[in-house]
C-alpha cells in the first residue's frame, strides 16, 4: 500500500504542495459542509416547530372552555384552522381534519402527545411514508388534559435541506478546484527564481563567472538558498583552478625531462651507436624518465596535501647534496661556469628532496637560460629556516615587470627566443608557501638577478 501510494505521488514540488493544499482544503471545507448542514437542519426543525406552536395558538383562541366540556367555535377562517389539527379532551377526540383517520399510526401518534403534561413535538411517517412534525399545545384552564395537536408536512423543509447540500457540495467542488489551480500558479511562480537560480548556477560554473546570487534581492528562503548556491560555485570554481592550475604545473614541468628523452633518441637514431653510447643513452633516457615519475608524484602528493591542510612537516633533505645534483645535470651553454656554495657541510630543509627539487628548478633553469658567464647557487643557515640564493650575471628583470613576476603566464619578453610559458617562478613560490616558505626577487641586486628561497629549517 505504501509503496502504491508512493508511486501515485507526483514527482513534481509543485505537484506535490499542490496535492497538500488540496488535501488540506478538502479536509476543512468537509468539516464546514457538516457543520453547516447540520446547522441548517436544526434551523429548519426550529422553524417548523414554530410555526406548529404557532397555529396551535391560533387554535386555542377558537376553543371556548368554560362549559363542562370543551367546545370549539366557528370562525371566518375555521377551515384554515381545521387543516391538520387535532383537539381532544382526556383521551377523547374533539376535533379533527376531515381527511384524517380515527384510528392508526398517526392518531396513535397524536394520542400520545396529547397525553403528555406539556409541550411536546415528535416526527412521525403517514401519509404514504411522508414525514410529518406533530407537535402538542396543552389549553389553559381545560379539564381532563385537553390539548391541541398540530401537524406539518416536512417534505419542503426536507427538500430545501437537500438542495442546500447539493449547492453546498457543489460550491465545495468549485472552491477545491480553484484552490488547486490557484496553487499550482502560485507554487511555478515561486519557484521559478528557483529554476532560474538553477540555470544561472549551471551557467556560470561553466564559464567561470563571477557573478553571484547574494547580490540579487530575493527572499529569506531563497537568500538562503543563494548563499548555499554561491558558496557551491566558490568550491568548484576553486576545483577547477586547481586542477587547471595542477594541468599547467605538469605540462611546464615535464617538458624538459621529454625533451631530453625526444633528443637523446633522435640521436640514436641518426646512425648505428656502440654499445658503450647506447648504454649511455639509455641512462639518460632513464634519468629523465625517473625525473618525470618525481615531478608527477612531487605535484600530485602536494596538490593532495593542499586540499588536506597538513599541520605537520612531511620531510627533510640535505639541501647541498641536492642542489649539487642539480647543478650538475642542468643543460647550461659552455661559457656559463655553475657553482654552489654553502656555508657548512650539511644543511637539512623541512621539506623532502623532490619538492626542494621542485621548488629550485624554476630558478635555477632561468639563472642558467639567461646568465652571461656565471650561476651561483649559495645556502645559509638562520634560526629556524635555510635562505638558498640563485644568483646570475644576465640582464635581470625589467623594472617595470616586477609587479607581475609571480604572476602565472606572464613573461618579462615573450619574443626572446625561450618557449617557457610563464610558469615556473609561480610554481616554486607556491610549492614554497605551502610548506610555510617563501621565493623573493631581490630587486636592489646589480648586476643580474637574485633570487632567494626560504624553507623551515630540518
Amino acid at each position: 500500500m505504501k509503496g502504491l501510494l508512493t508511486h501515485l505521488a507526483p514527482r513534481t514540488l509543485r505537484g506535490r504542495l499542490s496535492l497538500v493544499a488540496l488535501t488540506a482544503a478538502s479536509l476543512l471545507m468537509a468539516v464546514l459542509t457538516v457543520v453547516f448542514n447540520v446547522t441548517v437542519d436544526r434551523h429548519l426543525w426550529h422553524q417548523a416547530d414554530d410555526e406548529l406552536r404557532n397555529r396551535a395558538a391560533a387554535v386555542a383562541t377558537t376553543v371556548d372552555m368554560s362549559g363542562p366540556h370543551v367546545r370549539v367555535l366557528e370562525t371566518v377562517n375555521d377551515r384554515l384552522l381545521d387543516t391538520n389539527v387535532w383537539i381532544l379532551e382526556g383521551g377523547r377526540l374533539v376535533e379533527k381534519p376531515p381527511s384524517a383517520a380515527s384510528a392508526g399510526p398517526l392518531y396513535q401518534a397524536v394520542d400520545r402527545l396529547a397525553a403528555q403534561s406539556g409541550r411536546a413535538c415528535a416526527t412521525v411517517t403517514a401519509r404514504g411514508d411522508r414525514p410529518l412534525r406533530l407537535c402538542s399545545e396543552p389549553l389553559s384552564g381545560g379539564r381532563g388534559g385537553a390539548a391541541v395537536v398540530t401537524a406539518l408536512d416536512l417534505d419542503p423543509y426536507r427538500s430545501s435541506a437537500d438542495t442546500l447540500l447539493l449547492g453546498s457540495l457543489v460550491l465545495d467542488a468549485v472552491m477545491l478546484l480553484c484552490t488547486y489551480v490557484l496553487t499550482l500558479l502560485s507554487v511555478a511562480r515561486a519557484l521559478r527564481p528557483v529554476r532560474t537560480m538553477t540555470d544561472q548556477a549551471t551557467q556560470w560554473s561553466a564559464v567561470h563567472s563571477d557573478d553571484r546570487f547574494g547580490a540579487k534581492e530575493h527572499p529569506a528562503e531563497l537568500t538562503r538558498l543563494g548563499t548555499s548556491l554561491d558558496a557551491l560555485l566558490d568550491r568548484i570554481r576553486t576545483a577547477l583552478r586547481y586542477e587547471q592550475q595542477l594541468t599547467a604545473e605538469l605540462s611546464h614541468e615535464l617538458r624538459t625531462p621529454l625533451t631530453r628523452i625526444i633528443t637523446e633518441l633522435d640521436w640514436w637514431t641518426r646512425r648505428p651507436r656502440s654499445a658503450e653510447e647506447t648504454r649511455a643513452i639509455q641512462s639518460v633516457i632513464g634519468e629523465a624518465a625517473q625525473a618525470m615519475r618525481t615531478i608527477c608524484d612531487t605535484l600530485l602528493n602536494d596538490a593532495r596535501e593542499s586540499a588536506r591542510n597538513p599541520a605537520t612537516v612531511p620531510g627533510t633533505a640535505d639541501v647541498v647534496s641536492v642542489l649539487g645534483g642539480m647543478v650538475r645535470h642542468v643543460e647550461a651553454p659552455d661559457q656559463v661556469r655553475k657553482a654552489v656554495e654553502a656555508e657548512a657541510s650539511v644543511l637539512e630543509v623541512g621539506v623532502p628532496p623532490a619538492l626542494l627539487e621542485r621548488i629550485v628548478s624554476p630558478l635555477l633553469t632561468n639563472a642558467v637560460r639567461y646568465a652571461r658567464s656565471s650561476v651561483k647557487v649559495r645556502a645559509r643557515s638562520i634560526p629556524g629556516a635555510v635562505w638558498i640564493d640563485v644568483v646570475d650575471d644576465g640582464p635581470g628583470v625589467p623594472q617595470a615587470f616586477i609587479s607581475e613576476l609571480f604572476q602565472p603566464g606572464r613573461r618579462a619578453d615573450a619574443d626572446d627566443g625561450h618557449d617557457g610559458a610563464g610558469l615556473g617562478l609561480p610554481l616554486a613560490r607556491r610549492l614554497a608557501r605551502a610548506v610555510g616558505g617563501e621565493v623573493s626577487y631581490d630587486a636592489a641586486h646589480a648586476p643580474g638577478a637574485r633570487f632567494t628561497i626560504s624553507l623551515p629549517a630540518g
